[in-house]
This record gives structure tokens, sequence and C-alpha cells, in this order.
């Protein structure tokens, strides 16, 4: 014989909302103007090529936990 599981079987007291879902929009590190990008509490970006589409620069960028840290490599 074969049971039918409930689709809900987490009470509403056992369920987990996440109250930090603070999201931003990712400034450009040269013109401090907004990207399109929008960051949230848990993203996490690793050598992100972020394009400003005002003063048309392209930058390489980390993200985690909402700072950002831009990355400088030497010219070839």
């Amino acid at each position: 014989m074969i049971e039918k599981v409930a689709e809900n079987t987490i009470s509403p007291t056992e369920r987990v909302v996440c109250m930090d879902n603070k999201e931003e929009w990712l400034l450009c590190p040269a013109c401090k103007n907004k990207t399109r990008i929008k960051l949230r509490q848990d993203t996490v970006l690793i050598k992100f090529p972020l394009y400003c589409p005002k003063c048309k620069k392209e930058t390489l960028i980390n993200v985690k936990q909402m700072n950002t840290a831009v990355i400088k490599e030497p010219d070839a």
C-alpha cells in the first residue's frame, strides 16, 4: 500500500523566515552611480567584471557580505 505524504509537512511555527532580505544596488567604484546589479546579504562575487553603463568602464571586483573590493591588476 502506498502512503501519501502531506505536501506541507512543516508546521508554520517550524518555518524559518530570513528577515535579512536587505538588497542594495551595486555602485560603480569609479563614478559611484548605480549599476544593473543588485546585491543581497548572501551574494558572493569573485573576480566579477562589473560594467558601468554610465561611465562605460569595466572593473574587476570581489563582493562578500555586501563589502566590495576592487581588484587592481598590473598592466601588461
